[in-house]
């Protein structure tokens, strides 16, 4: 099974990132990604916290010591949704690999799907998003659709904290409050095969 759950609003929803102080520094203050972050790079965002948890290991992992809640607009989410490509060939979705590569060289942003995570960081039965943002993607995705970047990584600590104490109830009491995210009639038509990895029908 593939969702998107995430935090949002009717406007807004919210996704993470981890970086370096170098780079992570530097956003907070000017409320966007600035210099050292380099345009010309794919970067992921992912809208499950605890996925994110699980990928910078806490805030633990070097270069991944700044936890980032990225408060993006609805509307430039669902633009890179359905612009996407699979991150990865799937047999019956594409009509051969020479047709997923083709998507992968001309689609500005990517889809992939792993395992979520449950507080231990324990794949679970189902399936969250990771979403790739290259080329034209990159400066929308700084200059426009960011409203807000907020560093949650004292949040990540308390909570690993609260678990190395082996207090379950204390950290998933701290945890955001995600939910399904609900996809546009429109995604869901033709753009599924691209963004849950299944054909329409």
């Amino acid at each position: 099974m593939r969702e998107i759950r995430a935090v949002y609003d009717e406007r807004t929803i919210t996704v993470y990132q981890a970086y370096s102080p170098a780079i992570a520094e530097p956003a907070l203050r000017a409320g966007r990604f600035v210099p050292p972050f380099k345009r010309d790079r794919m970067t992921w965002v992912k809208p499950s916290f605890l996925w994110m948890m699980y990928r910078c290991g806490w805030a633990r992992k070097p270069g991944q010591e700044r936890v980032l809640a990225v408060s993006i607009t609805r509307a430039g989410f669902e633009w890179a949704l359905a612009n996407a490509a699979l991150s990865h060939y799937v047999r019956g979705v594409h009509a051969d690999r020479t047709e997923w590569q083709r998507q992968l060289k001309t689609a500005p942003t990517r889809v992939q799907w792993d395992p979520e995570r449950d507080l231990r960081l324990r794949e679970l039965p189902y399936r969250s998003l990771q979403l790739g943002l290259g080329g034209v993607a990159v400066p929308s995705y700084v200059d426009e659709w960011i409203t807000g970047i907020v560093d949650v990584t004292g949040l990540a600590r308390a909570i690993r904290g609260h678990l190395d104490a082996g207090n379950e109830s204390a950290a998933a009491a701290l945890l955001p409050a995600e939910k399904v995210y609900p996809l546009p009639a429109e995604l869901i038509g033709a753009e599924l095969r691209r963004v849950d990895g299944r054909r329409p029908g």
